[in-house]
């Protein structure tokens, strides 16, 4: 198959466009693939214009046979729901439309669009909105508890000067230091609700600051880096940035008892949705595991406070590194199946 490197046709006007869109010639060659498409499939243009669709979609013969259909009938084929994998991603649920084209001769119009795109915009703001009222409802509750801890704690100091016998020490040692524990979750619950600081921020030096605490903490793990050094800076705390994403690395090592690989990934995000405001860009960061997945039981509320899924776990670290991606005007989603799972933040780009 011989296949020009630029497309037969202007097809940029599709370039701003949020439905994913491509365009195949007359031997299924990709000719055009447009900015929504790149961030639907996980996968630059420049690497998919100029191969061919049977190999690009090799795992996806209802893509594939829809574009057959297409070539054969000459007409427009709908497909409200199909799986598509491209390269060693995991499936995207994708409605797709494919129409014919008279230029490129022959071609094939693919538009591309990810299933109920504004139903999941609104679970995802329907679930931020509750998580937030549980937040506020347990730093009102935490308030209310450290009041008296630290009474009950003075107390028991008090009393152990004055107790006869070293042995009953052992007594209000049990309350100091279970004071002492119940304090800390106080601190963790009310700690994210301080106001952002924002400055110019480089994504990778805060991924790198991570790195070097999970490398520090857990030698045995293996951390590897996939980053677009392209990005430019962001507003944000680069603090508060730290501290999620080191959350949500803390939790795979846990997940994965110290054994096992975690990737940094960063890259552009296009056209995304962000506390109800559409940005034409944005900046994806992906923390990746092999590590078991989330249990099945938990998938839906990990966001949520006091949701653990390991036994001893207080259930803060995902709630807080959520409320701290928010105060930096971001979202986080989470993909996962046993032997990968992908946190992904998105926070906007500057224009």
């Amino acid at each position: 198959m011989s296949m020009s490197s630029s497309p037969p046709t202007d097809f940029s006007g599709l370039d701003c466009l949020s439905t994913g869109t491509l365009v195949l010639d007359a031997e299924d060659g990709i000719v055009y693939v447009n900015p929504a498409a790149e961030t639907l499939l996980g996968m630059s243009g420049v690497l998919l214009v100029g191969d061919h669709a049977d190999r690009v979609f090799e795992r996806s013969p209802e893509l594939l046979a829809a574009i057959r259909t297409v070539r054969d009938a000459q007409e427009t084929v709908i497909e409200h729901e199909l799986d598509v994998v491209v390269g060693g991603h995991p499936p995207i649920r994708l409605g797709c439309n494919l129409s014919p084209l008279e230029a490129p001769q022959l071609g094939v119009l693919i538009e591309m669009r990810a299933v109920d795109p504004h139903l999941r915009i609104a679970r995802l703001e329907q679930a931020r909105l509750q998580q937030e009222a549980n937040r506020e409802l347990l730093r009102n509750l935490a308030h209310e508890i450290k009041n008296p801890l630290g009474g009950i704690r003075g107390a028991a100091q008090l009393l152990e000067h004055e107790l006869p016998r070293e042995s009953l020490r052992e007594y209000t040692q049990v309350i100091i230091k279970e004071s002492d524990r119940l304090q800390s979750l106080m601190e963790r619950l009310l700690t994210p609700h301080r106001m952002p600081r924002f400055g110019a921020v480089n994504i990778h030096e805060v991924l790198e600051r991570v790195r070097s605490l999970i490398l520090a903490e857990t030698p045995s793990v293996t951390l590897r880096r996939d980053y677009d050094i392209s990005l430019p800076e962001i507003r944000a705390d680069a603090e508060q940035l730290i501290q999620a994403t080191l959350n949500i690395a803390r939790n795979a090592v846990q997940a994965m008892h110290g054994n096992g690989e975690i990737i940094f990934k960063t890259r552009v995000a296009r056209q995304i949705t962000l506390e109800s405001r559409r940005y034409r860009l944005g900046l994806r960061i992906e923390i990746i595991d092999n590590g078991p997945g989330i249990p099945d039981d938990i998938r839906e509320q990990i966001f949520y406070p006091l949701v653990s899924g390991r036994e001893g776990g207080s259930g803060l670290g995902l709630a807080v590194s959520q409320t701290l991606v928010a105060q930096n005007h971001g979202t986080i989603d989470c993909e996962s199946r046993p032997g990968r799972t992908v946190f992904a933040i998105f926070l906007p780009l500057p224009d």
